[in-house]
């Protein structure tokens, strides 16, 4: 008897580890050729801002037709940066560069966050005019402006607090950079704002404000870049995908796809354009795109595979 029990004890000890080791691998076959220790869902920073609410959408869409999940995290760009460094998010399509150094450089320079590639090149980022103010007042650069404080009530027309281009500005008047130091910053959101230029521009009066491209103010509004020959302004070149330090080893599939996005400023401009002055959900904006862009498409998922190992171009 005490034999019989020796043995069935045995048999279900060893009936338990087939169990865990079948489960196991099935966990790690579950994935296929796509990513083997990485999760399905990928977390997402965004910022209001209209090409990057566009792109994560694209984005979003894509990895739902490859077996793979989003979920889009409303933060600020140092909030944004801080969850990336932390581990609290995984992907950020919107790191303009250099304009965000102040607020990105600790956290790649301490390997926390790392550059997966180039989204869009040649890009603009610096305080602008109308057209129409610098031709009739001469204003070209950031030194005219002091001299001319009266036009413009001495206030910059700024975006969301915690902006780094915010910042830059309010650096500059701290320190009185160009004679500034009695100018204000007024800080409100990217629609405010736009939407006080608007009206600017529609009244012909002078206005002083945080400009970038791409964006449909530069298809709108004839505008002047101001210069800035003191260099107190980083300015802005491309815009990267950034994420946190383990993603890409633990996701290497989602990460060969993310590293392999580009787009071109004209069409960043015209996704912006139709977001904001067309009212098109930014979901129908994407679904439209890629339907009219397979062959673009194919070039990013070029040697990526679905969450369960398949090529990803016959699916998506």
């Amino acid at each position: 008897m005490m034999h019989i029990r020796r043995r069935r004890v045995v048999v279900s000890l060893c009936m338990a580890l087939t169990a865990i080791l079948a489960s196991a691998c099935g966990a790690s076959q579950g994935f296929g050729s796509g990513d083997e220790t990485g999760s399905t869902e990928v977390r997402l920073v965004q910022q209001p801002w209209e090409d990057l609410v566009v792109e994560n959408q694209i984005v979003s869409q894509i990895l739902d037709k490859l077996g793979y999940s989003a979920k889009i995290q409303e933060l600020s760009v140092p909030l944004g940066a801080q969850a990336l460094a932390t581990g609290d998010a995984d992907v950020y399509l919107g790191n303009w560069w250099p304009s965000q150094k102040s607020v990105f450089n600790k956290h790649l320079e301490s390997g926390d966050v790392e550059v997966l590639g180039t989204l869009v090149t040649g890009t603009t980022y610096a305080p602008a005019v109308p057209k129409f103010v610098a031709d009739e007042h001469g204003i070209r650069s950031l030194a005219d402006l002091a001299s001319n404080a009266d036009l413009f009530g001495a206030k910059f027309l700024g975006i969301e607090p915690g902006t780094p281009g915010n910042q830059y500005i309010q650096d500059a008047i701290d320190q009185n950079a160009y004679d500034l130091g009695d100018w204000q910053l007024v800080q409100s959101s990217t629609p405010a704002m736009l939407a006080e230029v608007e009206r600017h521009v529609g009244k012909e009066k002078p206005v002083v404000f945080l400009g970038w491209e791409p964006h449909w103010m530069n298809v709108d509004w004839d505008l002047v870049y101001l210069d800035d020959p003191k260099q107190v302004w980083p300015g802005a070149g491309e815009i990267r995908v950034a994420a946190n330090k383990n993603f890409a080893a633990e996701n290497p599939n989602v990460s060969r796809f993310l590293s392999q996005i580009s787009i071109d400023r004209d069409t960043a401009s015209e996704w912006i354009y139709q977001l904001s002055k067309k009212n098109t959900p930014a979901e129908q904006i994407a679904r439209n795109w890629l339907s009219e862009n397979s062959d673009v498409v194919s070039k990013w998922l070029r040697g990526v595979k679905t969450a369960d190992g398949t090529p990803a171009e016959e699916v998506a």
